[in-house]
């Protein structure tokens, strides 16, 4: 028997913070998949749409593809660097896998609503949009260069700010009767978001709280200017994705007030005047992370639907073989 212990088992009956327990319960229990959503139900919806509207739902899509695809490649893979228990580190397993499920998921949408050459248009797009870039590389900056405390304001912000100038147009078809099933999709991602917002939030106040006073007033001006600086940004992408259809200054509102959820995760005070009653209210109502069908075990509904369960056979391991 060795003498040291090389590498050590997680053991999940020895807690060290309940909140990693009731995070990964939470997640898992809320499980989905994207191939669950009847996407094409939408189609007749989306054929009323103007080509100018058309066009900006497949560029939110792009974007909301970008910051996904950071989230699940670079941003929880520092987070992990930084853990205090080994809870910790399953959470963020979990988190990284369903930002890449949320990221696949986009791309669903768009097999089901667009042609070839228009999804080579978006991602096109999306790959050399200034702002969308802009954004990115602010963000992936700290995730590379930041310390652990840094990083974590970094991906709060990102979860529960950035992501929104996005989630706005899906929201607002929503409470319009248009695009459900799409919806459903985006509903399902902020549900997850704000679980990870608020769970990453709660582990920046932990370190955050330990830092003397004077560290924590120099941490404090480092994420309201970090703050300014992707709104700064974020106007401006809003200027640019929105003006032709007249959204834009609904869309910053809501951006605002998402900007002080995202420092109310991390424990800190709003920045913005905007509030809940400031946002249209479609919106608002659109927010609420309940999905459209609570009865899981039916196909009733645009609801997440859960597949038929049925015995595998040996058959069934004869992939790619002649009979």
């Amino acid at each position: 028997m060795a003498d040291k212990t090389y590498y050590k088992a997680i053991n999940w009956n020895a807690i060290e913070d309940q909140i990693d327990k009731s995070t990964w319960e939470k997640l898992t229990e809320q499980f989905w998949l994207d191939t669950r959503i009847p996407l094409s139900n939408d189609l007749d919806d989306w054929r009323t749409l103007s080509p100018q509207e058309k066009t900006v739902v497949g560029h939110v899509f792009g974007g909301l593809t970008l910051l996904d695809t950071l989230q699940s490649q670079d941003g929880i893979d520092q987070l992990r660097k930084d853990i205090r228990t080994p809870q910790e580190m399953a959470v963020f397993n979990n988190i990284q896998f369903m930002e890449s499920v949320h990221a696949k998921s986009y791309s669903s949408i768009f097999s089901t609503l667009n042609t070839s050459e228009e999804i080579d248009e978006i991602f096109d797009w999306t790959n050399s949009n200034e702002f969308l870039q802009k954004k990115a590389e602010i963000v992936n900056d700290i995730y590379q260069n930041g310390t652990p405390l840094e990083k974590k304001i970094a991906s709060v912000f990102l979860e529960t700010f950035l992501f929104y100038s996005g989630f706005y147009t899906p929201l607002y078809y929503l409470g319009n009767n248009k695009l459900a099933n799409v919806a459903e999709i985006i509903k399902l991602i902020i549900r997850d978001e704000s679980v990870h917002g608020t769970y990453i939030g709660y582990k920046f106040q932990l370190g955050f709280n330990e830092l003397p006073e004077d560290q924590q007033e120099k941490l404090q001006e480092w994420m309201y200017d970090l703050l300014y600086k992707l709104y700064d940004n974020e106007e401006k992408y809003t200027d640019m994705l929105y003006g032709d259809i007249g959204w834009t200054e609904e869309v910053k509102t809501f951006l605002r007030y998402n900007a002080n959820k995202a420092l109310m995760n991390l424990g800190q005070n709003p920045l913005f005047p905007d509030t809940a009653d400031d946002v249209n209210p479609i919106v608002m109502n659109g927010l609420s992370t309940g999905t459209a069908n609570h009865d899981f075990f039916s196909q009733v509904g645009n609801g997440y639907l859960l597949g038929h369960v049925e015995a595998m056979s040996d058959d069934d391991y004869n992939i790619g073989l002649h009979k």
